[in-house]
């Protein structure tokens, strides 16, 4: 077998796909999906969800893992070859999979399934599936039909150059600054832009708006005239407003573009607008409930963050000499004060988290806490810095007695060129008793950060951030690979709902708070001594430093989503609603430059569309659910395993198989409240 994305029989042999693979095996792959599909829809094929899933579900599965591995590819080992062969299939795999999700024949072979021919994962299973035929446009007809799968291709198009314009305008910029400017910012930091300079025989510091470089620079370089060189480089990345040859990645128009045919599809779906399409599936019952929800936490929060914003005012006039700060100044300024009011430094905590060091930690609470074991694997690999891991549960009794394989994660830390920014968790294939072979696939996860390499021989380092965002991706992570569903369409993160399928990942974030599980996993870079209490004490302290601001952050750019796909007419330019937005929300106001739309992937490249409120909304279940585990700690101030076992049965395991607030209710008793999320978040 020469194609490796033909290759089914283990992992995605990720060293071997090369860009002139791409093409042969998706159409090779869409051949096989294609014939399956009138295979089934064929009027003499039985209306039963096993013989359908026999032969449709396993074509359409193998077309996802291939794509899916392209797909990854192209995001974190970015090329032009690879782009290209990306670009060119995207218009065909999207067009397939718009007339799948519409296909009325298919479409009636399910409606003609009997549900009591179905267990309780199936039967949830067909109601997503018979749910998503409707938004899929299975009902429309003639021309309507044509023109709904029109526009699921050119959204396709338009958010992938939407993503491609991001990372291409972030990758573009470098500044060259000399020693003097770079007064303040960090050692290791420099060191990293020293080497980065001479590997392209320059003399000085390159400077680039990846965020292992950016956020240092803006805490902690003396230079308010070089803060506000990358600050304004920064907001205005992929915008009309970036400097010079950047303006070339400008995303005004896809973003006008992809507001416009989000419209008209929910048109012809017969909805107002497209913030009623994106919450059919969701907790959320209409968007007008998550405005009000936004709103209701808005004005909870503001009386904190109006706080917050006076006390950097006073602390910026009276020890820095700012009677007027500027915006590329309050990252400085939140800094010096945390570090005054505290009398700590990121960069002092920064010093014990060896990334390494971490990562054994965190594999310790997982392993206590969800009772498995995490040990290396092998597999192939696109990056030497990847690594890769197997869980495994060890069953003592019983019929499934001894050691069995759980699933298994790829874990790509470092930030570079060709690899998008943030963090994210993406699946590789999901666990599925087989229906073609009867043999339980066990499901794989992408875990994928963007942190600072190691400098001078020495381990990586993280900030206490970049750890709380580690385990944030595990949590996605172990509600995809924990999973205990059979049914591939609602087993781990398959089939929750998108404003609860962020509370396993933010529920980990809270272990990040607990001195008997950070001890574990801090050692000093130098001395190899764990964090200190005092430390600790004081990280503590500074906890809910700025929460009133940063959830009414949060909240502006939620409520400009939800706004964007409810009240925005997509002729007219969006500016003005953000300002508004801005206006009712924020404390600080940015300059008028400044346009952070234009990079908020999450909405126009990444199914966050009318759902960003997500966050905020799992935020609420999240806190609830940690809760539970405050009560229940022993003396240790170790968290409770039965707790564990409890939270990882009907919240982990359970996946998709029900709604999520069933999940919710079966853990905790009740239905969520919002009292624990404003306790840690020191709003109460």
């Amino acid at each position: 077998m020469t194609n490796p994305l033909l290759d089914f029989s283990d992992l995605p042999r990720f060293d071997q796909i090369r860009p002139e693979h791409v093409a042969p095996a998706m159409d090779d792959l869409l051949a096989s999906a294609e014939s399956a599909l009138a295979t089934v829809t064929a009027p003499d094929f039985p209306a039963k969800w096993t013989s359908i899933a026999t032969v449709l579900d396993v074509a359409t599965e193998r077309l996802g893992r291939a794509w899916g591995a392209v797909a990854h590819l192209n995001s974190v080992a970015d090329t032009p070859e690879l782009r290209a062969a990306f670009n060119a299939v995207l218009p065909k795999i999207t067009e397939f999979w718009t007339r799948l999700g519409a296909d009325e024949r298919l479409f009636a072979k399910y409606k003609a399934i009997d549900p009591n021919t179905l267990n309780t994962e199936q039967r949830q299973a067909h109601r997503n599936t018979l749910r998503n035929f409707v938004l899929g446009g299975a009902e429309l007809t003639g021309a309507a039909r044509e023109r709904f799968a029109q526009i699921q291709e050119r959204q396709a198009e338009l958010a992938q150059k939407f993503s491609e314009n991001a990372l291409d305008a972030t990758d573009a910029f470098e500044y060259i600054a000399s020693e003097a400017e770079l007064d303040g910012v960090p050692d290791d930091v420099k060191q990293t832009a020293l080497a980065a300079a001479a590997a392209q025989d320059k003399a000085g510091y390159k400077l680039t708006l990846k965020m292992p470089c950016y956020l240092p620079v803006m805490q902690f370089a003396r230079s308010s005239a070089l803060r506000h060189v990358l600050y304004r480089a920064y907001v205005t990345r992929a915008s009309d407003q970036a400097e010079g040859d950047a303006a070339r990645f400008d995303n005004s128009a896809l973003i006008r573009d992809i507001l416009a045919l989000r419209q008209e599809e929910a048109r012809l779906l017969g909805f107002v607008n497209f913030g009623e399409v994106s919450v059919v599936p969701k907790m959320a019952e209409s968007p007008q409930e998550v405005i009000t929800f936004l709103r209701d936490l808005s004005k909870k929060a503001r009386p904190y963050a109006e706080k917050d914003v006076a006390d950097l005012r006073a602390f910026a006039a009276e020890h820095l000499g700012l009677a007027d700060p500027q915006p590329w100044d309050w990252p400085y300024i939140s800094e010096k004060l945390k570090e005054a009011r505290y009398a700590f430094s990121e960069q002092d905590v920064k010093q014990y988290f060896t990334a390494p060091k971490v990562l054994a930690g965190l594999f310790k609470i997982i392993e206590t806490l969800f009772e498995v074991s995490i040990l290396p694997d092998t597999a192939p690999v696109w990056h030497p810095s990847v690594q890769f891991y197997r869980i495994e549960r060890t069953h003592l009794e019983g019929a499934h007695k001894g050691t069995q394989l759980v699933g298994q994660f790829y874990l790509d830390q470092p930030a570079r060129n060709g690899k998008r920014g943030g963090a994210w968790m993406d699946d590789v294939r999901t666990r599925w008793l087989r229906p073609d072979t009867g043999i339980l696939q066990t499901p794989v996860a992408h875990l994928v950060c963007n942190f600072a390499d190691g400098v001078d021989g020495k381990p990586p380092l993280l900030t206490h951030d970049d750890v709380t965002t580690l385990f944030h991706e595990f949590g996605h992570g172990l509600h995809h690979m924990l999973t205990q569903v059979n049914e591939r369409d609602v087993a781990g993160i398959s089939g929750v709902e998108w404003d609860a399928v962020e509370l396993p990942s933010q529920f980990m974030e809270n272990f990040c708070w607990e001195w008997d599980v950070l001890r574990h996993m801090t050692a000093h870079v130098d001395t190899g001594e764990p964090l200190p209490r005092t430390l600790f004490d004081k990280m503590i302290a500074a906890k809910n430093f700025q929460s009133g601001m940063q959830t009414l952050r949060q909240i502006e750019f939620a409520l400009l989503d939800m706004l964007l796909h409810t009240e925005h007419d997509p002729a007219q330019d969006f500016m003005p609603l953000l300002d508004l937005v801005r206006a009712e929300v924020a404390v600080l106001q940015p300059p008028a430059y400044s346009r952070t739309a234009h990079t908020f992937s999450h909405i126009f490249a990444g199914g966050y569309a009318a759902g960003y409120y997500s966050y905020k909304w799992a935020e609420v279940l999240s806190a609830d659910a940690y809760a539970a585990f405050e009560e229940t700690s022993g003396n240790e101030g170790l968290p409770s395993p039965e707790t564990g076992r409890k939270y990882r049965q009907e919240i982990l395991e359970a996946g998709g198989s029900r709604p999520a607030m069933e999940s919710f209710k079966a853990f905790r008793g009740r239905e969520p409240s919002l009292d624990a999320l404003l306790r840690h978040q020191g709003m109460a």
